[in-house]
Protein backbone atom coordinates (compact mmCIF):
# COMPACT_ATOMS: atom_id res chain seq x y z
CA UNK A 1 0.00 0.00 0.00
CA UNK A 2 2.87 2.27 0.64
CA UNK A 3 3.46 1.67 -2.54
CA UNK A 4 1.23 3.31 -3.92
CA UNK A 5 0.09 5.72 -1.48
CA UNK A 6 1.64 7.35 1.27
CA UNK A 7 -0.84 7.41 4.49
CA UNK A 8 1.44 9.71 6.70
CA UNK A 9 2.02 12.48 3.71
CA UNK A 10 -1.70 12.39 3.23
CA UNK A 11 -2.54 12.32 6.63
CA UNK A 12 -0.36 15.74 6.86
CA UNK A 13 -1.65 17.30 4.02
CA UNK A 14 -4.86 16.63 4.34
CA UNK A 15 -5.34 18.04 7.99
CA UNK A 16 -3.00 21.36 7.46
CA UNK A 17 -4.55 22.74 4.64
CA UNK A 18 -8.35 21.31 6.13
CA UNK A 19 -7.30 24.07 8.97
CA UNK A 20 -5.60 26.44 6.84
CA UNK A 21 -8.57 26.56 4.13
CA UNK A 22 -11.15 25.88 7.11
CA UNK A 23 -14.41 25.00 5.27
CA UNK A 24 -16.66 25.45 8.48
CA UNK A 25 -15.51 28.36 8.72
CA UNK A 26 -15.86 29.78 4.98
CA UNK A 27 -19.98 29.45 5.34
CA UNK A 28 -20.27 32.83 7.07
CA UNK A 29 -18.14 34.61 4.73
CA UNK A 30 -19.66 32.44 1.96
CA UNK A 31 -23.25 33.63 3.19
CA UNK A 32 -21.87 37.48 3.49
CA UNK A 33 -20.77 37.34 -0.26
CA UNK A 34 -23.99 35.66 -1.72
CA UNK A 35 -26.43 37.15 0.38
CA UNK A 36 -27.82 38.86 -2.53
CA UNK A 37 -27.81 35.56 -4.86
CA UNK A 38 -30.98 32.95 -5.33
CA UNK A 39 -30.04 29.42 -4.37
CA UNK A 40 -29.26 28.40 -8.07
CA UNK A 41 -26.53 31.13 -8.07
CA UNK A 42 -25.25 30.54 -4.40
CA UNK A 43 -24.75 26.38 -5.53
CA UNK A 44 -22.98 27.78 -8.66
CA UNK A 45 -21.02 30.20 -7.10
CA UNK A 46 -19.62 27.10 -4.58
CA UNK A 47 -18.96 25.46 -7.69
CA UNK A 48 -17.26 27.50 -9.36
CA UNK A 49 -15.07 28.65 -6.19
CA UNK A 50 -13.86 25.54 -5.30
CA UNK A 51 -12.90 24.59 -9.09
CA UNK A 52 -10.72 28.22 -8.92
CA UNK A 53 -9.48 27.14 -5.64
CA UNK A 54 -8.62 23.46 -6.46
CA UNK A 55 -6.90 25.06 -9.61
CA UNK A 56 -4.62 28.19 -8.41
CA UNK A 57 -3.70 25.70 -5.46
CA UNK A 58 -3.03 23.00 -8.07
CA UNK A 59 -0.80 25.54 -10.25
CA UNK A 60 1.21 26.35 -7.25
CA UNK A 61 2.35 23.30 -6.43
CA UNK A 62 3.55 22.30 -9.68
CA UNK A 63 5.10 25.48 -11.36
CA UNK A 64 4.45 28.15 -8.19
CA UNK A 65 8.81 27.96 -6.78
CA UNK A 66 9.41 28.74 -10.61
CA UNK A 67 6.86 31.40 -11.29
CA UNK A 68 7.76 33.71 -8.02
CA UNK A 69 11.88 33.12 -8.70
CA UNK A 70 11.30 34.49 -12.47
CA UNK A 71 8.84 37.53 -10.98
CA UNK A 72 11.36 37.59 -8.66
CA UNK A 73 8.21 37.61 -6.48
CA UNK A 74 8.92 36.53 -1.72
CA UNK A 75 6.43 34.21 -0.51
CA UNK A 76 5.79 36.86 2.34
CA UNK A 77 5.06 39.37 -0.66
CA UNK A 78 2.50 37.14 -1.86
CA UNK A 79 0.89 37.00 1.57
CA UNK A 80 0.94 40.15 2.22
CA UNK A 81 -1.20 40.80 -1.03
CA UNK A 82 -3.42 38.60 0.00
CA UNK A 83 -4.28 39.58 3.33
CA UNK A 84 -4.34 43.52 1.59
CA UNK A 85 -7.42 42.06 -0.94
CA UNK A 86 -8.99 40.61 1.75
CA UNK A 87 -9.62 43.25 4.50
CA UNK A 88 -10.68 45.47 1.24
CA UNK A 89 -13.62 42.72 1.37
CA UNK A 90 -13.78 42.30 4.80
CA UNK A 91 -14.20 46.66 4.61
CA UNK A 92 -17.21 45.68 2.22
CA UNK A 93 -18.70 42.72 4.02
CA UNK A 94 -18.74 45.18 7.37
CA UNK A 95 -20.39 48.19 5.55
CA UNK A 96 -22.71 46.29 3.77
CA UNK A 97 -21.50 47.49 0.37
CA UNK A 98 -21.42 43.87 -0.21
CA UNK A 99 -25.36 43.54 -0.28
CA UNK A 100 -26.11 46.60 -2.21
CA UNK A 101 -26.94 46.32 -5.81
CA UNK A 102 -24.14 46.34 -8.37
CA UNK A 103 -24.01 49.42 -10.94
CA UNK A 104 -24.56 48.19 -14.32
CA UNK A 105 -20.95 48.11 -15.57
CA UNK A 106 -20.43 45.88 -13.21
CA UNK A 107 -22.48 43.06 -13.41
CA UNK A 108 -19.87 40.46 -14.86
CA UNK A 109 -18.27 40.70 -11.48
CA UNK A 110 -18.28 37.23 -9.95
CA UNK A 111 -17.34 37.06 -6.54
CA UNK A 112 -17.10 33.35 -6.87
CA UNK A 113 -13.62 33.63 -8.71
CA UNK A 114 -12.31 36.48 -6.21
CA UNK A 115 -12.52 36.92 -3.52
CA UNK A 116 -13.80 33.47 -2.33
CA UNK A 117 -12.04 30.82 -5.02
CA UNK A 118 -8.62 33.06 -4.34
CA UNK A 119 -7.49 34.67 -1.97
CA UNK A 120 -9.94 33.36 0.09
CA UNK A 121 -9.72 29.79 -0.02
CA UNK A 122 -6.35 29.29 -2.05
CA UNK A 123 -4.94 32.48 -0.04
CA UNK A 124 -1.15 32.46 0.42
CA UNK A 125 -1.30 30.30 2.92
CA UNK A 126 -2.75 27.18 1.38
CA UNK A 127 -0.53 27.91 -1.49
CA UNK A 128 2.93 28.02 0.39
CA UNK A 129 1.73 24.63 2.62
CA UNK A 130 1.38 22.95 -0.76
CA UNK A 131 4.42 23.84 -2.00
CA UNK A 132 6.25 23.22 0.74
CA UNK A 133 4.90 19.72 0.70
CA UNK A 134 5.59 19.39 -2.71
CA UNK A 135 9.34 20.45 -2.44
CA UNK A 136 9.91 18.34 0.76
CA UNK A 137 8.52 15.18 -1.11
CA UNK A 138 11.11 12.76 -2.61
CA UNK A 139 9.59 12.77 -6.15
CA UNK A 140 8.09 9.33 -6.01
CA UNK A 141 4.55 8.48 -7.53
CA UNK A 142 3.06 7.25 -3.45
CA UNK A 143 4.29 11.15 -2.26
CA UNK A 144 2.73 12.50 -5.71
CA UNK A 145 -0.74 10.81 -4.87
CA UNK A 146 -1.04 11.75 -1.30
CA UNK A 147 -0.38 15.12 -1.68
CA UNK A 148 -2.70 15.04 -5.16
CA UNK A 149 -5.80 13.55 -2.82
CA UNK A 150 -4.47 15.11 0.69
CA UNK A 151 -5.62 18.54 -2.05
CA UNK A 152 -8.49 17.09 -3.58
CA UNK A 153 -10.07 15.61 -0.27
CA UNK A 154 -10.11 19.34 1.31
CA UNK A 155 -11.52 20.49 -1.46
CA UNK A 156 -14.25 18.11 -1.30
CA UNK A 157 -15.10 19.52 2.01
CA UNK A 158 -14.93 22.97 0.94
CA UNK A 159 -17.41 22.03 -1.73
CA UNK A 160 -20.05 20.51 0.76
CA UNK A 161 -19.87 23.18 3.22
CA UNK A 162 -20.17 25.78 0.94
CA UNK A 163 -23.38 23.83 -0.84
CA UNK A 164 -25.39 23.25 2.30
CA UNK A 165 -24.79 26.69 3.43
CA UNK A 166 -28.58 27.12 1.59
CA UNK A 167 -29.67 25.15 4.63
CA UNK A 168 -28.01 27.93 6.67
CA UNK A 169 -29.59 30.67 5.18
CA UNK A 170 -32.94 29.30 5.17
CA UNK A 171 -32.52 28.53 9.14
CA UNK A 172 -30.98 32.16 9.84
CA UNK A 173 -33.42 34.36 7.21
CA UNK A 174 -32.84 37.87 5.82
CA UNK A 175 -31.72 39.17 9.27
CA UNK A 176 -30.10 36.34 10.73
CA UNK A 177 -27.66 36.20 7.60
CA UNK A 178 -27.08 39.90 7.63
CA UNK A 179 -25.76 39.05 11.05
CA UNK A 180 -23.44 36.75 10.33
CA UNK A 181 -22.41 38.75 7.20
CA UNK A 182 -20.92 41.63 9.61
CA UNK A 183 -19.30 38.99 12.38
CA UNK A 184 -17.87 37.28 8.68
CA UNK A 185 -16.17 40.25 8.34
CA UNK A 186 -15.19 40.92 11.46
CA UNK A 187 -13.41 37.85 11.39
CA UNK A 188 -11.97 38.09 7.90
CA UNK A 189 -10.51 41.80 8.74
CA UNK A 190 -8.76 39.83 11.47
CA UNK A 191 -7.34 37.27 9.45
CA UNK A 192 -6.26 39.88 6.77
CA UNK A 193 -4.36 41.95 9.44
CA UNK A 194 -2.39 38.44 10.82
CA UNK A 195 -1.64 37.77 6.97
CA UNK A 196 -0.22 41.28 6.57
CA UNK A 197 1.42 40.90 10.56
CA UNK A 198 3.22 37.07 9.14
CA UNK A 199 4.37 39.12 6.07
CA UNK A 200 6.03 42.09 7.77
CA UNK A 201 7.71 39.52 10.07
CA UNK A 202 9.00 37.47 7.60
CA UNK A 203 10.51 40.28 6.00
CA UNK A 204 11.61 41.80 9.02
CA UNK A 205 13.82 38.52 9.84
CA UNK A 206 15.26 38.22 5.59
CA UNK A 207 16.47 41.43 6.64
Amino acid sequence: MSDVLDVHLFASVFITLFVIMDPPGTVPIFLGLTSAMSRVQRNRAARQAVAVAFGVVVAFALFGQSLLSYMHVSLPALQASGGLLLLLVAMELLTGKMEEPQPSGNTNVNVALVPLGTPLLAGPGAIVATMVFVTQSDGSAADWVAIALGVLAVHVCLYLAMRFANVIHRVLGESGTILVTRIAGLLLAAIAVQLVADAVEAFIKAA
